[in-house]
């Protein structure tokens, strides 16, 4: 079992990030393809009312995965600093208390969206046309949420563990599994959406029993441990999900703002554009992922490099990790940015074909959509920063103000006043005034101390 021999405490900083970031950003763009290859497969075997039908259940997929991250990163935050102070055993503690919880709530959730799929759809705006394809889906992809969870838990462990290219794995292989079951369940198999979701939930256990076979039977540092039955185990389950979960909530918000720039971007356009605005929305959500992926491989790479070094007291090797994260925002921000201009139709092509109404919607607006992947990538990076030295309010204040306190507001003014136009500049704007109030934060503090 390969494992980078790296410390965390005296490692060049340049050499560190490296090691961490590029299988981070292997990982999670193979995560991504699982996503657009759900979209390019649906899109083409099904029709673009597939397309929609995915995209209203979206948000339910983006709350699991946001409970995950939830409990993820803040475990992970939580972990490194315990490991810094060398109590390895509290590390061991917390994680297994992180995975019990949230697999917990997630068997709670899938058992009641299965339970109630004709409900979930209407409560997320599904209209009686779309109903069919989108219960159908619901039913064959709700399994896919625990094993999702505990991934993406022992992810995060297996990184603190020493072996970030083990943790690509756990991403990389669902992937390409996930492209080989779709292509074979909807096209030989003409299986339709159902096959789509069937293939992501078997893709999703591939990756469920990687972690688990890593965390039981390779783990050499970060293990995982018997919970106690106890009243004071019990108590001190609370105590940490608690404190995980705070440190944690600015993702679960990052995640949860995606689910809220869909469902409002769903109700705007399709009633602005209807059926055919929805589905070109929706080849956007599909693409969005791969830009979050970028600025978040960043921050979850910087992440157990600031923790680790803030929990010894190291704070110039925390600036350092800063300042490379910064640099390596901006340089992807603005190469995104330009791919979004300059090759977004090639991009919309793979989902739509020439003749549908909804791709000319979608070539027609992504190029607006993208001046905001900079602010974006930018905006990512930072909240994560504050995140991995425990400074949970500023973050959570931050990702509120671009997720919801902006976003909402964009999507309903922005296009009373610039028309359709509108509709696909307000994700951008959010971002962008967004970053106008973290750098200006930065600045005010900077006066008297440094972030850290």
């Amino acid at each position: 079992m390969e494992r980078v021999a790296i410390d965390l405490g005296r490692t060049d900083l340049a050499r560190l990030f490296a090691e961490m970031f590029l299988p981070t950003l292997a990982g999670l763009l193979s995560g991504v393809v699982l996503n657009v290859a759900d979209g390019v497969f649906v899109g083409r075997g099904v029709g673009s009312g597939g397309l929609a039908a995915v995209n209203i259940a979206a948000p339910i997929f983006l709350f699991a995965y946001a409970v995950s991250l939830l409990f993820g990163s803040g475990v992970s935050v939580v972990a490194a600093m315990h490991l810094a102070q060398g109590r390895t055993k509290a590390a061991c503690i917390n994680i297994t208390q992180a995975l019990t919880v949230s697999l917990s709530l997630m068997l709670l959730l899938a058992a009641a969206i299965f339970a109630f799929p004709v409900q979930v759809c209407r409560m997320f705006g599904g209209s009686d046309a779309l109903m069919p394809m989108v219960v159908e889906y619901l039913r064959w992809v709700v399994p896919q949420m625990p094993f999702s969870v505990a991934a993406m838990i022992g992810m995060f462990a297996i990184r603190l563990d020493g072996a970030p290219r083990f943790a690509m794995l756990i991403e990389v292989v669902p992937a390409l599994l996930n492209i080989v079951l779709d292509y074979l369940f909807i096209f030989p198999f003409g299986w339709g959406i159902g096959g789509a979701a069937a293939a992501t939930s078997a893709s999703q256990l591939a990756g469920a029993l990687l972690a688990g076979w890593y965390m039981l039977r390779h783990a050499r540092t970060v293990r995982l441990c018997r919970p106690g039955p106890t009243l004071n185990a019990m108590r001190l389950t609370a105590r940490n999900t608690v404190r995980q979960a705070k440190l944690g909530f600015p993702n679960f918000l990052g995640e949860m703002a995606i689910a809220v720039m869909i469902m409002a971007g769903n109700a705007m356009f399709i009633d602005r554009l209807g059926e055919d605005g929805v589905a070109a929305y929706s080849v956007v959500c599909y693409l969005f992922p791969m830009i979050f992926m970028f600025g978040y491989a960043i921050s979850l790479s910087a992440q157990p490099i600031a923790s680790f070094n803030h929990g010894q007291g190291n704070m110039e090797r925390v600036r350092g990790t800063l300042r490379i994260s910064v640099c390596l925002a901006v340089a992807l921000g603005l190469l995104l940015t330009a791919a979004g201009f300059f090759w977004g139709d090639f991009a919309i092509g793979c989902f739509l074909s020439g003749g549908q109404p909804a791709r000319a919607l979608a070539v027609q607006g992504f190029p607006y959509f993208s001046a905001g992947f900079l602010f974006f990538t930018l905006n990512m990076v930072l909240i994560g920063f504050y995140q991995s030295i425990g400074r949970a309010r500023p973050a959570t204040i931050f990702m509120l103000l671009r997720g919801f306190v902006l976003l909402v507001p964009s999507f309903v003014l922005l296009p009373s006043w610039l028309g359709d136009a509108g509709l696909w500049l307000a994700v951008p704007l959010s971002e962008a005034l967004t970053f106008a109030v973290i750098a200006g934060y930065m600045a005010w503090e900077k006066r008297d101390a440094p972030p850290a």
